[in-house]
């Protein structure tokens, strides 16, 4: 019997993925479990795998294309089974096919040789009409923003691919001769850049008719994170309460550990704040909460995500039973999950049903900052810099290192005295940080 492949929901905040390319075609025979395309949601780019067995008879939305969640991908059938009924003589889907279970599911994969995103309506779905270019994501965003066609750059990767480095190149022999004209914009309808943007249909270059500024849209990931983050300010009452933090025994334990670990295995000032607001959790779990559809959610388990900050925007992979973890295994975990989000292959299970966040700006050498909450998330903890500064210890003035650390707060879930108790134990367990051993 006939299966549709529709474009499956991965995350609660996905509402329609980019068909990057199809590692089948019409035609092929395909198992339980191949690799049928490549997809890019708001987070990653995951592979979208058959869970049904026959012949791929027929692909209705073509690569670079936009296909919002539930529409129909393509159809899975015996090789002389009439399939025509499940998506029409024409070769556009159904603006509305309820969701189908068992067709087809998703897992990770290696970030695709071009993440892009074409123009597609609910209706049709276009199909890119320039050549393609075989260009990592981040060569595309570079000549994206630096206004040159990309097909112009002589590429020196695998197989002729264009990578960072010809692009930069190519940019410093532009340079070179300031009396050739910069290269012409792409102008092409759906031209692909990282993050499923499109390109938008022309760059106005700087000082010309008054233009002074270019536009392109807003990436997959762009777009989610302007609309979660305008919804959690208007939505969510948020307050806000700063602490300062003695590190002078946190920065003599991380030197003593790392002394006696391998490189790999060294503990970062992230891994020790997590641990630490991970026990705190545990301790105090009133601000283990999240707030959801006029109800409190008390979570039993501590799962804390920690943002990571990417080319276009950042997304927070989760360290699951954070608590229940040593400094090792949270230092190692942490690791793999930034390696992962940052090559855009975190599955599904990684980034989602976090219980707090932690959000760390110190390596910028910020020393404030105030997060947006992550809905449904009640709280995030905002870490800036450790500071060496001027400090009155017992009545004596003498050097410190001090830490300032930012809780903001859902007043729907949480009050400030709430937030003020648990500023206390992290305050507390980062001061005394052996007891993070226990």
């Amino acid at each position: 019997m006939a299966s549709q492949i529709v474009m499956p929901k991965m995350s609660d905040t996905m509402e329609e993925g980019v068909v990057v390319k199809w590692l089948k075609r019409e035609g092929d025979r395909v198992a339980s479990g191949d690799a049928l395309a490549e997809i890019e949601t708001d987070k990653a780019v995951l592979e979208l795998e058959a869970t049904t067995a026959g012949v791929l008879r027929k692909i209705l939305a073509q690569e670079d294309s936009k296909v919002p969640v539930g529409q129909l991908l393509a159809v899975i059938g015996a090789e002389d089974e009439d399939v025509s009924p499940l998506f029409g003589r024409s070769t556009s889907p159904s603006p509305q096919l309820p969701p189908v279970t068992g067709a087809a599911s998703m897992s990770s994969a290696a970030p695709a040789s071009t993440t892009a995103s074409g123009s597609g309506a609910p209706a049709r779905l276009e199909p890119v009409t320039r050549e393609r270019i075989d260009a990592s994501p981040l060569a595309r965003r570079m000549a994206e923003e630096a206004r040159i066609d990309i097909a112009q750059v002589p590429g020196t990767g695998p197989g002729g691919r264009v990578v960072k480095r010809d692009i930069e190149a190519f940019l410093a022999q532009l340079r070179s001769q300031p009396s050739r004209p910069p290269a012409a914009p792409v102008s092409a309808p759906a031209g692909a850049v990282e993050g499923g943007a499109q390109a938008p249909a022309q760059l106005a270059p700087v000082g010309v008719a008054g233009v002074d500024h270019t536009e392109r849209d807003l990436s997959m990931m762009r777009k989610t994170i302007a609309r979660r983050m305008a919804l959690s300010k208007t939505t969510a009452p948020h307050f806000y309460m700063t602490t300062e933090i003695a590190m002078e025994r946190a920065i003599a334990m991380r030197q003593s550990l790392n002394e006696l670990a391998a490189d790999a295995a060294k503990i970062s000032f992230n891994d020790m704040i997590l641990k630490a607001v991970a026990n705190a959790l545990r301790q105090f779990p009133r601000m283990n909460v999240s707030y959801a559809d006029e109800k409190i959610r008390l979570h039993q388990r501590v799962h804390v995500s920690m943002a990571v900050a990417l080319d276009d925007g950042l997304i927070t992979p989760v360290i699951r039973d954070c608590d229940r973890k040593s400094l090792g295994e949270i230092s190692r975990e942490a690791k793999e999950l930034t390696e992962l989000a940052r090559a855009r292959r975190l599955k599904p299970e990684d980034y989602i049903g976090g219980t707090f966040s932690v959000s760390n700006l110190g390596m910028f050498e910020v020393e404030e900052f105030a997060a947006i909450i992550n809905p449904p998330e009640a709280a995030i903890l905002a870490v800036g810099t450790i500071r060496q500064q001027p400090v009155v210890v017992d009545g004596q003035l003498g050097v410190g290192h001090r830490m300032k650390v930012t809780l903001s707060g859902d007043h729907r879930a949480v009050d400030g005295a709430t937030g003020a108790q648990f500023l206390q134990i992290v305050k507390r367990l980062l001061e005394q940080p052996l007891t993070l051993m226990l």
